[in-house]
């Protein structure tokens, strides 16, 4: 890349020099060495373009090279080799400051790449070997000093430090790490000592994973540009047939290949694609990372957002608050539940499981879960259910011990677990879980930026939904539901408008699928949420989606001011030629000056920080 970049630089110097010497020729009467020198300035900028424009016509692709090479030839056979010498050189120019524009905005890739640790300092009976990041073996201890990028995804086994994440999740704040911290790849510790035990290392990093992403979305098109693309492919060949027949009809032929290159939608064809890459490069620098620009541009299009609660909304961490016996003491109302949870995956069953101090646990045989409701199985003959109050109902368990007891901690916003034995409650378990300081946020600036409805989904009971759907100020909220009833939910939002779903769990996966555009939480969010999303938000900050829907929003606008001044450019110029007021030269000046003007508006987006900072 660098040497091609240093070539291209090299050919624009070269014919610069000749022009320069042809006028100076020109000027003291040496017309044929002037004409001589301005057409070896003509073939130096003009080989290259002629080269590409030969080898899309192989592949019957009629590009905007082919016009220029056609313009300058005729240029030249005609005897104006100054009309030759000044557009290659230009277009040459144009598309040297293009791709070196292009190059900056892909500087967030860059920038990721060149944070990628190379080295890793690995412990191994007590004597530290380097070497190589991706060599490193899951459960391999590894050393990071002071100021060193953390190699590794692990928990840290020795040591304190302050480390700089900003990497992974887009801020710049440290956080303070200790023994049992989780760090990732790519961070750096700023200051302090750690050993880190391996989780994950080379590809199967958290730092790698979002490096493909980015890699990988910045290659993908939004609609917009693909259209364009489509309407290049029709109207560039539609162009020369113009030329021919403005010739024809004027028999001007230097006004006629003035058309041809005029007309070059060369503005237009890069108003998009530049635009894209910065959003995206600009959002991958702030935490979110927009897998292709297909979700860039419907993401600004969105005017509903569907929530999940758990871990998205709240904490996704639930903590026991209360426990209440009837039937059974506490002690054994504990170790039946833990007994029961040990073997569910969901929050809920992490809290009781980590609650309860009593590492004995029963003996369950036929254990089940049921989807949406809870977990059952027998122990010691007797069947036990732990779960709301739908599995309840569906098990026709009686629950009036305890009812009164559900109905307050459910005002209070708690999710009460029943246990039952047989076909009674014998108390219930009251778990509570913090709504996010950032969720808050988020919704007042997703409000101003006139979302039109947020709505929460959940699988908890509705007196739990609503407090926390108050608390939030959320416009709607559907409690008590299965993964299917969200879809079907999903459905009837997907008639009022563009509808994103934001979740992070195993459940949510199908919901993130049929939205519009499927957000998930990169922290806590499950592998399959991670891989069916959209959007990835890294570090589960929900103020992130705000500042993602406001980036959109302002690419959108961004693109379209790109798309209407190319247009009025091309307009305004093809007028000129008609009319005998603008000539091959200054044309084409104006021509690559649109170019480049097109080109730094869509860099804006790079420095773009949001209307809320």
């Amino acid at each position: 890349m660098t040497y091609m970049k240093d070539k291209k630089l090299f050919s624009l110097l070269l014919a610069a020099i000749f022009i320069i010497l042809s006028w100076s020729f020109k000027f003291f009467d040496y017309k044929v060495v002037a004409n001589i020198l301005m057409l070896a300035s003509a073939v130096v900028s003009g080989y290259n373009i002629l080269k590409s424009a030969l080898l899309s016509l192989k592949y019957k692709i009629i590009s905007i090279n082919l016009l220029v090479s056609i313009a300058a030839i005729g240029a030249i056979i005609i005897g104006e080799y100054w009309e030759a010498a000044a557009v290659t050189f230009l277009f040459s120019l144009g598309g040297f400051l293009e791709s070196y524009t292009l190059q900056k905005t892909r500087n967030a890739l860059k920038y990721l790449i060149d944070m990628a640790p190379k080295i890793a300092h690995v412990v191994k009976n007590g004597t530290v070997e380097d070497v190589p990041a991706d060599d490193v073996k899951v459960k391999d201890i590894v050393a990071v000093k002071s100021g060193e990028k953390i190699p590794v995804d692990g928990f840290v086994v020795k040591g304190n430090a302050s480390v700089n994440q900003s990497a992974i999740t887009g801020e710049s704040m440290p956080v303070d790490v200790s023994v049992g911290s989780f760090v990732y790849s790519g961070a750096i510790n700023e200051n302090g000592y750690i050993e880190v035990e391996t989780v994950n290392s080379g590809e199967d990093t958290t730092f790698s994973k979002i490096l493909y992403l980015v890699e990988e979305a910045q290659g993908e098109k939004a609609p917009t540009q693909k259209f364009i693309e489509r309407f290049s492919k029709y109207y560039t060949p539609s162009v020369i047939i113009a030329s021919i027949i403005a010739f024809l009809i004027k028999r001007d032929l230097m006004m006629a290949l003035t058309f041809l290159v005029i007309a070059c939608p060369g503005a237009l064809v890069i108003s998009t694609p530049i635009s894209v890459v910065s959003a995206i490069g600009n959002a991958a620098k702030h935490g979110v990372i927009i897998k292709g620009g297909e979700y860039l541009e419907n993401l600004g299009k969105v005017n509903i957002i569907a929530f999940d609660k758990t871990g998205t909304l709240t904490e996704g961490k639930p903590f026991v608050v209360n426990i209440i016996s009837s039937g059974a003491n506490r002690d054994e109302l504990l170790k039946i539940a833990k007994s029961l949870e040990v073997k569910s995956e969901h929050p809920i069953a992490k809290a009781i499981t980590s609650y309860s101090i009593d590492e004995e646990i029963f003996d369950v045989d036929d254990f089940a879960v049921v989807t949406g409701e809870g977990v059952k199985g027998k122990i010691n003959g007797d069947t036990y259910y732990a779960g709301n109050r739908k599995l309840m109902a569906n098990n026709g368990i009686n629950i009036d011990c305890i009812r009164d007891y559900m109905e307050k901690e459910e005002e209070l916003g708690r999710t009460p677990v029943v246990v039952a034995k047989n076909y009674s409650a014998i108390g219930l378990i009251s778990i509570s879980d913090k709504v996010k300081g950032s969720s808050i946020d988020a919704i007042k600036e997703l409000k101003k930026l006139g979302i039109k409805k947020t709505v929460m989904l959940t699988g908890d009971n509705e007196r739990t939904a609503k407090q926390v759907k108050q608390q939030l100020d959320l416009d709607e909220y559907f409690s008590e539901l299965l993964p299917d009833e969200k879809l079907k939910i999903l459905k009837s939002l997907k008639k009022e408008g563009i509808v994103a779903m934001v979740g992070d769990g195993v459940n949510d996966a199908p919901s993130l699928a049929y939205a519009d555009i499927g957000v998930s939480m990169g922290l806590s969010g499950t592998d399959v949420a991670n891989d069916v999303s959209n959007i990835t938000l890294t570090d589960d900050n929900l103020e992130k989606l705000a500042f993602a829907v406001d980036l959109n929003r302002t690419t959108l606008k961004n693109m379209k001011q790109n798309i209407y001044f190319s247009v009025f450019v091309v307009f305004v110029l093809l007028l000129g030629v008609i009319y005998g007021e603008v000539f091959l030269a200054s044309g084409m000046f104006v021509h690559e000056a649109s170019v480049f003007i097109v080109t730094l508006n869509a860099m804006r987006l790079m420095k773009y920080k949001g209307r809320f900072k």
